[in-house]
């Protein structure tokens, strides 16, 4: 089985646009605005892409799962100059932002279509 390497440019780009700005924004509150750059944020996304793919195209299961994760980890901790705990917050501060705002998005894009649906 061969890997579909348009499938995985376009998941690379997707993941660039959403989740690099979030990533910065939580390195820059957690980190620093000094050690967090937006250019590392877009290297981690898009080698934390491309390598998490690869892992999970070799391997399957909960071990594939936790190795990517920590690999997510490791390098928020090498771009942003950090320990592990810190990158283990700033990963979680991104996660927080990227649903508060996915959740905005939602609502805004509900509210603007409520005209167009029909309620009882």
């Amino acid at each position: 089985m061969a890997i579909n390497l348009d499938a995985l440019v376009i998941h690379v780009i997707v993941n660039a646009v959403i989740i690099a700005p979030v990533l910065w924004l939580a390195g820059r509150a957690l980190s620093g605005k000094d050690k967090a750059k937006f250019t590392d944020a877009l290297w981690i996304v898009v080698l934390g892409t491309v390598i998490g793919s690869l892992i999970h195209f070799a391997f399957s299961g909960i071990a594939a799962t936790v190795v990517v994760l920590i690999m997510w980890l490791g390098l928020i901790k090498h771009f942003f100059d950090c320990g592990w705990l810190k990158a283990f917050l700033i990963a979680l501060v991104a996660a927080v932002i990227f649903v508060i705002v996915g959740v905005v998005l939602a609502a805004i894009g509900f509210f603007a279509l409520r005209p167009f649906l029909r309620f009882p």
